[in-house]
Parts: C-alpha cells; sequence; structure tokens
C-alpha cells in the first residue's frame, strides 16, 4: 500500500500542476475549473456522463445539452442522452462524487477521470490515471468496501483537508 500511496501522491501532484480540473467550494463534487456560460460548475470534464455510464465510451458532451443536477452542470452528447439522465440522475452519476474511487480508499480527494472509468454492478467509477487503474484493478471490492466506508467522513470536506 505505501507504494500505491506514493504513486497517488506523486501523479496527483503532477495532476493539479498539469490537469485543469479542481474541486469547487463545496468540494461534493469533482468540478472544472471555472464555470458554465450559467455560472455552474462543469462535472465530467464536459463529457456525456450516460455514453460513460452505458458504454464505457467517453464521449464529448455538448454545451447545448446542459444539464444542471444538485448545482453542477453536466453536458451531453445528445438530447436522448440529457433525457435519461434528468429522468435518474443517481443511476448515472459516478460514485464519491466524480473523484478518484482508490484516492478516496486512502482517505484523499483526488482527481477522478472519465478515461480511466470503471462500471461495477451498474456504479461508475472513476480513477486518476492509468497506473492508478491498474492498482485498483487488483482489488476491486476491497477499495470499493474501503472508499464507501471513508467517503461520508470526507465528502463535506474541501480538497485542501482533504488531502492534508
Amino acid at each position: 500500500m505505501k507504494y500505491i500511496e506514493l504513486l497517488i501522491a506523486s501523479t496527483a501532484l503532477f495532476g493539479l500542476i498539469a490537469d485543469s480540473t479542481i474541486a469547487k467550494a463545496a468540494d461534493e463534487y469533482n468540478v472544472t475549473k471555472g464555470t458554465t456560460t450559467t455560472g455552474h460548475s462543469l462535472a465530467l470534464r464536459g463529457n456525456d456522463l450516460v455514453a460513460l455510464t452505458k458504454q464505457n465510451n467517453v464521449t464529448p458532451g455538448l454545451a447545448k445539452f446542459t444539464q444542471i443536477h444538485d448545482g453542477v452542470a453536466y453536458y451531453f452528447a445528445s438530447e436522448e442522452t440529457k433525457r435519461q439522465f434528468a429522468a435518474n440522475p443517481e443511476k448515472y452519476l459516478p460514485q464519491f462524487g466524480g473523484y478518484c474511487a482508490l484516492g478516496i480508499a486512502l482517505n484523499k480527494k483526488l482527481d477522478g477521470s472519465p478515461r480511466y472509468a470503471d462500471i461495477v454492478d451498474g456504479k461508475l467509477y472513476l480513477l486518476l490515471n492509468a497506473a492508478v487503474f491498474e492498482a485498483y484493478k487488483k482489488d476491486k471490492a476491497g477499495t470499493i468496501a474501503k472508499a464507501n466506508k471513508l467517503w461520508p467522513t470526507i465528502k463535506h470536506l474541501t480538497v485542501q483537508e482533504a488531502n492534508s
């Protein structure tokens, strides 16, 4: 586990420097820096959440198909996928607010990338990067169980508080 913690710490630092995705003020959702034209923060880097959840396919969404849920904007590739999400958001929302599942299991709020997504029992989990995704795959069930246990304790913390 020490290797994984070191790997995550180094890639998280790189990700914070190199990536434009950081958490918003509430930090319950992993959102993109800045806001949409409506003033809402954008989740999932603007990718279609329904396509990702149903097909594990990273599909860019379009601003014209925006759905606001719990104060966060989600882009969709079509009116149909937007409608599906609006009808049942809980079915599609990523676990742990879109933060990295392995990071949550280590009591950290790290960026979750749609490029490194996994669907387990119909639930969407995001991971930080390829190396972290490989580490997660070695014990998916254990990682998810630990993350489920820890998420309530850090859900309302800011990213800074959770990662200190």
